[in-house]
Parts: C-alpha cells; sequence; structure tokens
C-alpha cells in the first residue's frame, strides 16, 4: 500500500477471471512498518474474484491488514476499490493487455465498522448503489438486490508453506552454486539441467510443514498463515452490472486509496 491521494495512484494486486473460473494474486507481510500502524488498513493481502455457482453473480473479495491482530476496524481512513475490465478474446489477452476493454469501478468506503456504501460506476456513471451495515454474516444489499456487502475480520483463507519455500529456495541456491554440475537457468529464470531426483527433493520440500516453529509459521503445520486474522471486504455484484454485452472476461484488480 502506497499513500497517495484519493483514487489516485494506489498499492495494487489484481488476476484474471474467466467466467466459471477464479484467480488469485497475493502479497503477505511484505511490510513491518504498515503492519504496525493504522495504514495496514490499506495493506493489500490478496484479492479474489469468482463466479457463483450459476453464473450469474461476480464475488469480489479483497483482505487488508495482514496477520490482523484485532482491534481494527474498516473505517474513513481508506478507499477501497475493484477495477473490473470486460473483455473479449483470448485469455493470454485478458493479461497482456489488461487496460483494454470496457472497465466498471466498485468504490467503498466506510464511515465506520458498521456504516459503508459501495456504488457500481462504470461507462454512463452509477450502475448501483449499496450502504448499511456490513458487519453481519448476511451483509447489507442492495435495493436492487443486485449488489451485496460484507467487511469483517475472518481466517486468512491464504494457504503458502513458508517454511517449505524458504527451503527450497536454499536448496535451489545450493544446486545453482554446486562445484560439480551447477544448475543452469533459462531466460525465464527457470533451472534448465535440474535432474527428476533433484526437482523431486524441491517438491518434497515445498509440501512438507517443518518441525520447528519459524514465525510466522507454527510447528508441524503446512499452512503458515492457518492461525492467522485478515480484515476482508467481500462484494457480490450481478454479472450485468460488470460485463459488457458480447465479452468473455473479466480482468480485475484492487487497489486502496488513503484520505487526504
Amino acid at each position: 500500500m502506497k499513500k497517495l491521494a484519493f483514487l489516485g495512484g494506489a498499492a495494487a494486486v489484481g488476476c484474471a477471471l474467466l467466467f466459471a473460473g477464479r484467480g488469485y494474486a497475493a502479497d503477505h507481510l511484505d511490510s513491518d512498518t504498515l503492519g504496525q500502524t493504522t495504514l495496514a488498513m490499506g495493506d493489500i493481502n490478496d484479492v479474489y474474484a469468482w463466479m457463483s455457482t450459476d453464473g450469474s453473480k461476480v464475488n469480489l473479495v479483497m483482505t487488508v491488514s495482514p496477520a490482523d491482530p484485532g482491534g481494527r476496524d474498516f473505517g474513513p481512513g481508506v478507499q477501497y476499490v475493484f477495477h473490473v475490465t470486460s473483455k473479449t478474446g483470448l485469455p493470454e489477452d485478458v493479461v497482456a493487455r489488461p487496460a483494454n476493454g470496457v472497465t466498471t469501478k466498485v468504490i467503498c468506503t466506510f464511515a465506520s465498522a458498521t456504516r459503508a456504501q459501495c456504488w457500481v460506476s462504470g461507462v454512463g456513471g452509477v450502475k448501483d448503489y449499496v450502504e448499511g451495515d456490513p458487519s453481519n454474516t448476511a451483509g447489507t444489499t442492495s435495493s436492487s438486490g443486485k449488489v451485496r456487502l460484507f467487511a469483517g475480520r475472518r481466517s486468512d483463507p491464504f494457504f503458502f508453506n513458508l517454511q517449505g519455500f524458504r527451503a527450497a529456495v536454499a536448496e535451489v541456491g545450493r544446486l545453482r552454486t554446486r562445484a560439480t554440475n551447477p544448475l543452469v537457468f533459462n531466460q525465464a529464470n527457470c533451472p534448465s539441467t535440474i535432474t527428476s531426483m533433484e526437482a523431486g527433493t524441491v517438491r518434497t520440500m515445498l509440501s512438507t510443514a517443518q518441525t520447528t516453529a519459524t514465525a510466522p509459521c507454527p510447528a508441524n503445520q503446512a499452512d503458515c498463515f492457518a492461525n492467522l486474522n485478515v480484515m476482508a471486504l467481500v462484494v457480490q455484484v450481478d454479472k450485468s452490472l460488470l460485463n459488457a454485452p458480447g465479452n468473455v472476461f473479466l480482468g480485475v484488480w484492487g487497489s486502496t486509496h488513503m484520505v487526504p
């Protein structure tokens, strides 16, 4: 999260969504400074996007406040924005040219943890609007029924074996610098000469829980974030508000903006 102007530049993570599919991007525990101050409510962990089972709605989730300790709440200091671009073309077009297409913004602000408002804004202006108390599990729904909002503390849904990753990185580094037959890397910085046995060792490290606890990972537990909480902003939006006629892809990214 960067401290920038309201609706100006922002910290952001995003993903590409094919209807009936899903995508993820993550950024966890990257800044001790942000994590220790009120700026944590603008520090994005993840942005998730997926379709409802009947394909009629898009679920948008942004988690902030990494390793949330409790005591933090959504409030007037930060604005939250989902940027949704409706596109047609091939799947790789969504990643290669995410700015092309028709963009709709889902913009949310909070007067307090129990008073929020979100509006869906795109070509032609505001398409829908929801306000109310988002803290109950069911959230609050717009008068049209096309937008629903929840915001509150939840268990971090992101799974990552951080200790296993650290061990794998160290092993690849050892193989790369060994005196005999060091690993050779291609232009994508992937090892092109690794043997099946060496690759198997790295894969095992990535999936094995470590017996010694190393923050933030507990001992004997592969998911280092299983015991951590985040603050989650969840917006469910009718697909008709986000997707332009004839388009089949949605590119999604999220940003936070500090109130000046």
